[in-house]
């Protein structure tokens, strides 16, 4: 298991690595999901699998989509869409593709012949504590995490809108109006 680890921990720093140098958007993002996935298997080597799941479902999984639409939101016009298009290439995927491979080969070792899981000393957390304790004495600051979450995305989605379309739209509205009030 520490052989599953110190792969999975420089995985992880390796991809955090080109997420932060990374030019394109989506490229970053696709190692920033590499290197969440190498942390959640650094949690399930010492011991903590449901750490792991929580890892790949809130982070990997949620927080990723949104960032997704979020891009996906930014770039409206046709120009973006041809620049996103060169971005996707099948060679531009290797990266990822590997870290993402060693990690597979890592968990299936882990997982097989391994070992033992290693333990995190402490408290033992179910599913249902932690649902209780987020949601009984932790309930506001879960809210304000989710109303900050929206705000964010509000924003990106004004800052997002293209403006160009927008004034068209406005000034075809106002010809429409102009029309109408010379026919009567």
């Amino acid at each position: 298991m520490e052989t599953t680890f110190f792969i999975a921990g420089i995985v992880a720093l390796a991809a955090t690595l080109r997420t932060i140098t990374c030019a394109h958007s989506v490229h970053a993002l696709l190692y920033l999901i590499v290197s969440l996935l190498a942390v959640a298997v650094d949690f399930y080597a010492l011991g903590a699998p449901f750490a792991a799941t929580l890892e790949v479902v809130v982070y990997a999984g949620a927080v990723m989509v949104l960032f997704v639409f979020v891009v996906m939101m930014l770039n409206l016009n046709q120009e973006t869409v041809a620049r996103e298009r060169h971005w996707l290439r099948p060679k531009l995927w290797i990266g990822p593709g590997v870290f993402a491979a060693i990690l597979l080969a890592a968990m299936i070792w882990a997982m097989t012949i391994g070992g033992a899981i290693g333990v995190i000393e402490g408290e033992r957390l179910s599913a249902h504590a932690v649902g209780a304790t987020l949601f009984g004495p932790y309930v506001l600051v879960t809210e304000l995490a989710a109303f900050l979450l929206l705000a964010a995305l509000v924003v990106a989605a004004h800052i997002g809108r293209d403006e160009g379309n927008e004034a068209r739209r406005k000034a075809e509205h106002g010809d429409r109006a102009t029309t109408t009030a010379g026919e009567r």
